[in-house]
């Protein structure tokens, strides 16, 4: 038996829940809440560490580096969630920020036995996707030893790339090989070792925290509006439509309008309202503005005085 893995946090015995197998329905339900609300808390005392991986993040991708989440099981599939909605939400290049999990595209649906337990194929990964001193990886692994994400992480720090650790283990190893370590300590699950659960819940806030906070300084948002969406379905181009009535007070029709005019953007849309300028203008205004709404305009303002 792993001593080391037996001593780790999220394998220990719940002392709340050795009860949970003669409960009610709604008291089992009852116990999994009241466990799931120390999540949050866990994750808001690492906010300090989170901040400091954005911020670095920024940094890399506006020198043109990529984004790459790595893990096994649950922690891969929940990295491959988040970066699978950054381009219909921000509408980023599906190569800038990028899901990988141990076992390959078959592990996201069914178990790839093993995949997890080498870190030779972990280091291999780095080198299959050419990651670069300009990119950052970020590690995710409840235990904070699976060898897969270990490996992978080695490698990285080797190449030069920003390396980040996301586990829920005080004693994990990957903080000791990682730039910026990020532990929300959420204490044992609610059925022993199942890290789906409360594990996996603090890894799917801190990554929506992190792509969320990274597309913002981006300036891919405008007040809290998703201005970089891409319209590729009815909902989508509704959405689009609403986000430039929000941001300018234009009527419907002239939303629509100016939404085809842009070529279904809708931060070029709102730029050419606030503005008055053509398609063309705007992209220069917003490339002028590094992307930002607020400075595109503010670059007219100047241009115009």
């Amino acid at each position: 038996m792993d001593e080391y893995l037996g001593s780790l946090t999220t394998e220990q015995i719940n002392k709340q829940t050795t009860h949970i197998d003669v409960c009610s329905t709604t008291e089992i339900l009852e116990i999994i809440n009241s466990e799931d609300m120390n999540v949050p808390g866990a994750v808001k005392k690492e906010i300090k560490n989170i901040a400091k991986a954005v911020d670095a993040i920024v940094s890399h991708i506006k020198n043109g580096g990529r984004l790459f989440y790595i893990g096994a099981g649950t922690s891969g599939r929940i990295g491959i969630l988040d970066a699978s909605e950054c381009p219909p939400t921000y509408g980023t290049d599906p190569e800038l920020v990028q899901g990988i999990i141990a076992g390959g595209d078959e592990a996201v649906t069914k178990s790839v036995e093993g995949a997890e337990d080498s870190e030779e194929l972990g280091r291999n990964v780095i080198l299959e996707r050419k990651i670069t001193y300009k990119d950052a990886v970020v590690g995710i692994t409840a235990s904070g030893r699976t060898p897969y994400v270990i490996g992978a992480v080695k490698e990285a720090k080797k190449v030069g790339a920003l390396t980040i650790g996301l586990s829920s283990n005080m004693r994990s190893k990957i903080k000791n090989e990682v730039d910026i370590a990020i532990t929300p300590i959420v204490g044992p699950e609610v059925v022993m070792g199942s890290t789906r659960m409360k594990s996996g819940t603090a890894q799917k806030l801190v990554l929506n925290m992190i792509t969320t906070a990274v597309m913002i300084k981006l300036g891919k948002v405008y007040g809290n509006l998703m201005v970089d969406l891409k319209p590729t379905n009815i909902k989508l181009l509704d959405r689009a439509v609403r986000i430039v009535i929000y941001a300018t007070s234009a009527s419907e029709e002239t939303a629509n309008k100016y939404i085809k005019l842009s070529g279904y953007n809708p931060k070029v849309a709102i730029v050419m309202i606030k503005t008055g300028v053509s398609r063309e203008k705007a992209e220069e205004l917003l490339s002028k503005g590094e992307g930002f709404v607020t400075k595109a305009i503010k670059v007219f303002e100047m241009l115009k005085d």
